[in-house]
This record gives structure tokens, C-alpha cells and sequence, in this order.
């Protein structure tokens, strides 16, 4: 089950970690990650609270970042797993490194906030294709 309101508001947060800005800005960083975060990154390496608080200010290389196919699932009355796919925007507008994602997102006093993320390599996606289930069926509650 999907709240329309929760899954857009988890959305936007989302995106907003995609944002070279926030990147840099470790007091919203603060507000959006959990201090038990943990990553499983795309590379395969595991980031906590404190590596990530630590890497993604230093950033000095921003990349548009597309993501589609946004879907939330609730886990409990406070706990949502998110999931989509992403892709930088190289120069020339191509997609490249492409990958699935998924977050738990949990809310606390302080609003929502990330506790767990993680990207897996996957083949070049169709930026029209509807997300589907590991069956292959098209969900039932995309944003």
C-alpha cells in the first residue's frame, strides 16, 4: 500500500539529495540522513552517517543526475521503501551509468529522514519504460 501524499513528498526529498547543493550543505544533510545511515553504493563500497557527512561536501565533480519509475512501498505507519532508477546526464545529454535504487526512508522528530540507500549497476533502461516488479508486472502504485 502507497500514500500519494507520503510517496510524493519522498520523491522530492530524494531528488533533492541529487542536487549538487544540497550535496555540499552539510546541515541539510544533517536533516535528511539518518545518523544509523548506511549505503550499499553503486561501487560496491559501504558509506555510514559519518563517511557520507564527510564525502559528499568534497564533491568538486557535479553531474545531472535523471531518475524515473518512482515508487514507494509502505513498511510500516512510519517506514517507506523507495525505489527508482537513475542515470548521469553526461555533456551530450546521454545516459550513462545506469542503475537501480532503493531507500528506506523513516520518520522521525526531525522529519524524514534516509537510514538506508542502495544503487546496483544495471543495463541501460528505457526513460519511457513504466517500473515494474522482479516478475517483470508494472506496479500497481507508481508516483
Amino acid at each position: 500500500m502507497s500514500n500519494p501524499s507520503i510517496a510524493s513528498t519522498l520523491q522530492a526529498l530524494e531528488c533533492e539529495l541529487h542536487d549538487p547543493s544540497v550535496r555540499r550543505n552539510r546541515n541539510r544533510l544533517v536533516q535528511l540522513i539518518h545518523p544509523d545511515f548506511l549505503e550499499f553504493g553503486r561501487s560496491g563500497a559501504s558509506y555510514t552517517f559519518a563517511n557520507t557527512l564527510e564525502r559528499l561536501p568534497s564533491e568538486t565533480e557535479a553531474c545531472a543526475i535523471h531518475a524515473q519509475g518512482f515508487v514507494a512501498r509502505q513498511l510500516t505507519n512510519s517506514v517507506f521503501l523507495l525505489t527508482y532508477q537513475s542515470a548521469h546526464v553526461s555533456a551530450s545529454g546521454e545516459l550513462e551509468r545506469h542503475t537501480l535504487r532503493s531507500s528506506i526512508w523513516r520518520l522521525e522528530s526531525v522529519g524524514w529522514q534516509m537510514i538506508f540507500h542502495q544503487g546496483t549497476p544495471t543495463a541501460a533502461f528505457d526513460q519511457r519504460a513504466e517500473p515494474t516488479d522482479e516478475l517483470g508486472n508494472t506496479n500497481q502504485h507508481p508516483l
